[in-house]
């Protein structure tokens, strides 16, 4: 799901300064802690927050081809704790399990959204859950009808789900006494894997799911955590994955800066623009990726001062992504996300999303050069998502909580210690290594044609160079219509679930 912004660069300055100020520290004479008074003595202690019993319903599903599903649902939490026994998280989730299957033969997939802060709900009631939240192709506003419709798409049909909301989102609660030391852990690039491998391990145990073939979804830097994922499971936790999809994935975050941010976006421009006209489908997409790839790339890389090539770029970059002439010709022929959603529709007083730019909804302020605006995809969707979910969570499973969900948690993508230094984060490197170290492990990578938070070329050239390791069929990647949550169009969905089905069963 979907992508929060985030920042990965630490001044040099700030590191000087923060030495200086803790060597000073240092110097200091400690300061006894202050002395409660008589009234703080009487206050009763505040209980923890904490997540009610699981609660167990069945239900059924019927679907178009005839087949009914029943199924047991399970809302619950799953408690984590450190080495001397101290609870640190209760981490929600909720389990649809089909009645009868023979479970050692039946698969079950965990299903885990992005942010990092986004919660599972986006998955669930977007593409894969029993029921889901109808929009208009993506489109929907904050005052919506939120009643759910019976999902004709859901993967429950092939495989066992499971939705997992990681700590700080959903309903998970980080439950710890010494609250802000755990957040620092579970909300880091390593500390979150190792939370959501034991998750995972316990809930298969708990559930007699050891045997079972497993698989993960994830949604954008969900995405991400998916190799890892079944790195640190297989080498960590003893339980092997079969297979991941891996839907609007961020592989590398280094692969957006530089000129590749500009080349990987300009197909995806292109697929706005043209779809205004009709349909479009990668195919019809390759002069533009050639033209990135190739001439554009060169000229990029030629720099602003040589004339001749921006000029080259500048009459096709404008050809390409409808844009005016002159506006291109001032950036250089870089055309940024920014400037690209406010410029396409400009006539019209419109921005188009980050998320889908053929979604549009109206600037704010359209004659000041304040650029800052709600997303028509994803802020547009939020509240219903939160109603939704939390109305499916109470009245029909059972599992009533006053607390809010939270389907997209600022707090934790604020906070969020990416732990690795100057070097932006990737899980390319995990990708290979399960690839290469399990001749049965596969992989589905999907992207959206019209997403231009993570351009579909993007994990194209990535995945490109990933050797076949004798197989060349284990890794594939697929592009369809729509944006980074593709799957909120009703085709793409029903693509998206047959692709998925074909990995799972192994076809």
């Amino acid at each position: 799901m979907p992508l929060l912004p985030t920042l990965f660069r630490l001044s040099g300055a700030i590191l000087a300064v923060l030495i200086v100020v803790d060597s000073a520290r240092a110097q200091d004479a400690p300061t006894p802690p202050a002395k409660p008074t008589r009234a703080e003595e009487r206050m009763p202690a505040t209980p923890p927050r904490r997540l009610p019993a699981d609660s167990t319903t069945k239900q059924s599903l019927a679907l178009p081809n005839g087949r009914t599903l029943n199924f047991t649902a399970t809302a619950g939490s799953i408690k984590l704790s450190d080495d001397k026994g101290q609870e640190l998280a209760e981490i929600g989730y909720v389990a649809y399990q089909l009645d009868g299957a023979e479970t050692k033969s039946r698969p079950v997939t965990f299903a885990i959204n992005g942010g990092p802060g986004a919660g599972s709900v986006w998955l669930q009631l977007g593409a894969l859950g029993p029921w889901r939240l109808p929009t208009k192709d993506g489109v929907l506003s904050p005052s919506s009808p939120t009643a759910l419709v019976d999902n004709d798409d859901t993967w429950l049909d092939f495989t066992d789900l499971v939705f997992i909301d990681p700590p700080g989102t959903g309903y998970s609660l980080i439950t710890a006494p010494n609250a802000d030391e755990v957040q620092k852990k579970f909300w880091s690039v390593d500390g979150d894997i190792e939370a959501l491998s034991v998750v995972i391990r316990r809930w298969l145990a708990e559930h007699q799911r050891l045997q079972s073939p497993k698989f993960i979804v994830g949604e954008s830097y969900g995405g991400f955590r998916g190799p890892r994922l079944a790195e640190a499971l297989a080498l960590k936790q003893g339980v092997g994955i079969s297979g991941l999809v891996l839907i609007s994935p961020v592989l590398n975050f280094a692969a957006d800066e530089g000129p590749w941010s500009l080349l990987n976006r300009l197909p995806s421009y292109a697929a706005a623009k043209r779809e205004k006209s009709g349909p479009v489908n990668e195919t019809q997409l390759s002069d533009v990726e050639q033209y990135a790839t190739g001439d554009y790339l060169h000229d990029l890389l030629q720099g602003p001062r040589d004339r001749d090539a921006v000029a080259r770029m500048v009459q096709r970059v404008a050809e390409l992504t409808g844009l005016d002439p002159d506006l291109v010709k001032r950036l250089g022929g870089r055309i940024d996300k920014k400037t690209f959603q406010r410029e396409i529709d400009r006539g019209e007083g419109k921005v188009v999303g980050f998320y889908d730019a053929t979604v549009s909804g109206y600037d704010p302020e359209p004659t000041s050069n304040y650029n800052r605006w709600l997303d028509p995809t994803l802020d547009a969707l939020t509240a219903p998502m939160t109603s939704a979910i939390a109305d499916l969570y109470g009245a029909r499973l059972g599992w009533k909580i006053d607390d809010l969900y939270e389907t997209l948690s600022g707090r934790v993508n604020n906070a969020w210690e990416w732990d690795h230094g100057i070097t932006p984060p990737s899980s390319l490197d995990a990708l290979t290594a399960m690839l290469a170290l399990d001749p049965n492990f596969r992989v589905l990578v999907t992207g959206g044609l019209t997403d231009i938070q993570v351009p579909y070329l993007e994990n194209k050239l990535l995945l490109a160079q990933v050797p076949d390791y004798g197989a060349p069929g284990r890794l594939t990647f697929k592009t369809y219509p729509g944006g980074h949550m593709h799957y909120l169009r009703d085709g793409t969905r029903k693509a998206l679930r047959d692709d998925a089905r074909r990995l799972i069963e192994g076809k």
